[in-house]
């Protein structure tokens, strides 16, 4: 690709006659201009009143694996289905999706069990080093802020792994309860409301 600057004519040519472009002389070193796109994720927020932000996110999770990124979805509270770390499901190949081998849902504050604290906290640990691994490209964590509302995790604990996490990642959190210092690390929030 070569570049030419125009002359800027004195007075203006008559019709017929154009004034030679000036180029650049051929000392000067050929510059090639490559733009790299620089990918930068996001954390972002999805909260509600209510349970049930995270149906329109997994669909962009879904999305995301069946364009070919590494998605890792965990859910924290959600339990029935007894998957725990050895029964998690793989969608398009590419989602990975994780809930603690518990009996039912879990609502209410620590101490539930030591059994259910301790599926929670397996799942938590599986999330937090592929999270720092750098190898995912989204991380869906569904009812993290009620995990830590309720006793389940560490509210410092959480804060800093995301902190840490790697620049390139889309980090999307979503649920009923949100605390104060997640809610202020966000790019984006989305509050979702009923009756209006």
């Amino acid at each position: 690709m070569t570049a030419s600057i125009a002359a800027t004519p004195s007075a203006t040519p008559r019709a017929g006659h154009l004034r030679p472009l000036a180029s650049i002389p051929a000392s000067a070193p050929a510059r090639s201009v490559r733009l790299a796109a620089q990918q930068e994720g996001q954390l972002q927020v999805h909260t509600a009143p209510f349970r049930g932000s995270f149906s329109g996110v997994f669909s962009q999770a879904l999305r995301s694996a069946g364009l070919g990124s590494r998605v890792l979805v965990s859910q924290f509270l959600k339990g029935g289905v007894d998957q725990g770390l050895d029964r998690s499901v793989w969608l398009c190949g590419r989602l990975q999706w994780l809930r603690p081998a518990v009996a039912g849902c879990l609502a209410e504050p620590m101490p539930a069990s030591q059994a259910d604290a301790a599926a929670v906290r397996e799942v938590w640990e599986y999330t937090r080093e592929q999270l720092l691994g750098g190898q995912l490209d989204q991380l869906v964590l569904d009812e993290l802020g009620l995990a830590v509302e309720l006793g389940y995790l560490a509210e410092a604990e959480v804060v800093s792994a995301l902190e840490q996490r790697p620049s390139n990642l889309d980090v999307i959190l979503t649920g009923p309860s949100m605390p104060t210092a997640l809610l202020a690390m966000a790019d984006q929030v989305t509050q979702l409301r009923r009756g209006f």
